[in-house]
Order: C-alpha cells, then sequence, then structure tokens
C-alpha cells in the first residue's frame, strides 16, 4: 500500500543531489532500509516502530517534518515484520492483553470458582477428622516445614540507558512489564536506573550505552536492531531477530 512518503522522500534526496551512501553514512541507516523506504517496500524494514523511526530521521536529514512524515506513513501493512507473533494467545507482547470471544467478568468467575474448588478440596484433606499430622522434626528439636526453611532473598539487577543517537527502545522486566514501551528516544537522553530480576530489552540500533548494575556494557555501534536477555547476575546474551521483543 502506497502512502507517498518514500516517493516524497527519493524526490527530496536526488533535487539536492545526494547518494544513498550519503544519507547511510550521516543516518546509520543501512542502504537496503533507505532504498525500501523510497520504493514503499515496507515487509524489508523489520517493524512498524523501525519503519517510523527511520522515515523520521531520513526526513530530517533532508530538511524534511520528519514527525509528520512518520505520522502520514501510519501502520505498516501486515507483512511486515516486526517480532513474532502468536495471534490466538490472548496475552500479548508487554504483558498486554488482547481481546478474546470470554468477556472479562466470565473469565474472572472461572477463575474465582476454581480457586474455591482448590480450597475446599485442601480443607478436607488437611482436616482428618479434627485431627493433624505432627510435623517432623529434625534432630535438635526443629520443626522441618515452612516455618523453618530460610528464604533467600530474590536477587535483583539494574540497568540505565544512555542514547548517543537517535534510537527505538523497548525494555521488558521480568515479569513482561514495559518499562520503555517502544519509544524513539533523541540523542543525549538518560532513562533509568531500573530494577527487576532480568529484563530483555530491543534497540533500533546501536546508538545507545547500557550499564548494568553500574557497570558500562559494550553495545555495537550497528544501523540494524539489536536485542539482549538480562539475567539476575547481570550477564547479557544477545537474542535472535525472532526472540526480541517488540512492545506492540
Amino acid at each position: 500500500m502506497a502512502d507517498g512518503v518514500g516517493a516524497t522522500l527519493s524526490a527530496a534526496r536526488k533535487r539536492r543531489k545526494i547518494r544513498l551512501s550519503d544519507v547511510e553514512e550521516a543516518t546509520k541507516i543501512r542502504s537496503r532500509f533507505l532504498r525500501a523506504i523510497e520504493n514503499e517496500e515496507w515487509d524489508v524494514l523489520p517493524g512498524a516502530a523501525y519503519a517510523r523511526s527511520f522515515i523520521r530521521t531520513y526526513a530530517d536529514f533532508l530538511g524534511l517534518d520528519g514527525a509528520r512524515l512518520a505520522e502520514q506513513h501510519g501502520e505498516i501493512p501486515s507483512g511486515a515484520r516486526g517480532g513474532p507473533r502468536v495471534e490466538p494467545d490472548p496475552i500479548g507482547p508487554g504483558g498486554r492483553r488482547r481481546r478474546s470471544g470470554l468477556s472479562r467478568g466470565l473469565v474472572t468467575a472461572i477463575v474465582c470458582a476454581g480457586l474455591v474448588g482448590v480450597v475446599v478440596a485442601v480443607g478436607l484433606a488437611g482436616g482428618n477428622g479434627g485431627s493433624s499430622t505432627p510435623a517432623k522434626r529434625k534432630p535438635g528439636g526443629h520443626a522441618a516445614g515452612p516455618s523453618g526453611a530460610k528464604r533467600e532473598k530474590s536477587r535483583t539487577v539494574s540497568i540505565g540507558l544512555q542514547t548517543t543517537a537517535e534510537v527505538w527502545v523497548c525494555i521488558l522486566d521480568h515479569a513482561g512489564k514495559a518499562l520503555v514501551e517502544g519509544e524513539v528516544l533523541p540523542t543525549g537522553v538518560e532513562v533509568g536506573p531500573f530494577h527487576s530480576g532480568s529484563f530483555t530489552v530491543a534497540f533500533g540500533n546501536g546508538g545507545i550505552a547500557m550499564s548494568v548494575d553500574g557497570k558500562d556494557t559494550e553495545i555495537p555501534e550497528t544501523a540494524s536492531p539489536i536485542g539482549y536477555s538480562i539475567d539476575s547476575n547481570g550477564e547479557l546474551a544477545q537474542l535472535a531477530e525472532s526472540e526480541r521483543p517488540t512492545c506492540q
């Protein structure tokens, strides 16, 4: 579906006699993505959020109104790649619930009924005619069980970000809650620190510096999207395209 954005950018670039390689060097957006934008081949781009960010950056470089053109572009056709989507799953990326055939009230009633059944069953099994089974005792006279168990404090890790170029950012905590919900951040912005048991993050390019537990990490400079998982020990693991969060 052509929306005219690509033709506008292409015409502006040619009027200024600027090569795509010059645009790539200045904006850090790969030439194949720039060419896809000009030809309005949206399925070549990695996702809707990336497309809007690339359009805005490209247009601003040409002296056009990047925000307006990104807004004019609207939604990417359904064929565009934006990460894994499993439509039947009622829970979307970032913990968002999609609409399903069951109403929220009906789902709540079913869950409550199940919980009541579990409580009744546990009560009957544990009642045993009014008597209770003595707790087993370890040598030394201390009862074994939840009251005597040591609860290990769950460890958290912190991350902070600083942008070195305009970049699209998505950050999810260990529960899948979006801490930065797929936003395009300008250069020189600091966000965080965030604290969680773990994180998954995705960036539109390598124009960002990230610290984990106060220590700098190495994010490679790249014009392509990149993502990581960060465990409770602060260890980073780079994610494949299909594993990166999309915050959509």
